[in-house]
């Protein structure tokens, strides 16, 4: 996938043996400090020796977990800030189909877009939506055939 010159990534290549051993002892924290409705309570080194308190919520808990186990798996991380414009490419490239196909589905009027130019740009929060939806969709494609699989036996 192209990286959005606006999106931060995390290192340069796939995470080292070290990083991929720290993501899975910080996951390890997380979980092992989580409470029933989810949040995180942890004590980190102030710096000068004193503990001090960090609470993480629900949210940043789940999108920290999220992150620590792609990089456990020795996956590279790229974040795109919501509000930020893609090329046709990044877009498909998240999407996982052509550029093509993906200008299509743009033409189609099944995603916003401007035009900058002669370039078409989507918003990254319209894509991400756009995905969610699709994915979604699929999923529940999938689950109805497999009801209708198992009402067969």
């Amino acid at each position: 996938m192209t990286t959005p010159a606006h999106a931060i990534e995390v290192g340069a290549h796939l995470p080292s043996q070290d990083m991929v051993e720290s993501a899975g002892q910080l996951r390890t924290a997380i979980l092992a400090n989580m409470d029933e409705n989810k949040v995180v309570r942890l004590r980190v080194d102030d710096g000068q020796g004193e503990p001090e308190p960090v609470t993480l919520e629900p949210g940043l808990s789940k999108m920290l977990l999220n992150i620590l186990s792609h990089l456990e798996k020795g996956e590279g991380v790229t974040f795109v800030p919501i509000q930020k414009r893609m090329t046709t490419q990044q877009a498909a490239d998240v999407l996982n189909i052509s550029r093509p196909h993906f200008v299509k589905l743009l033409e189609e009027g099944v995603l916003p877009f401007e035009k900058i130019g002669r370039h078409r740009r989507v918003l990254a929060r319209d894509l991400f939506a756009y995905k969610r939806a699709r994915d979604e969709e699929r999923e529940n494609a999938l689950n109805e055939l497999l009801r209708a699989d198992g009402e067969l036996y």
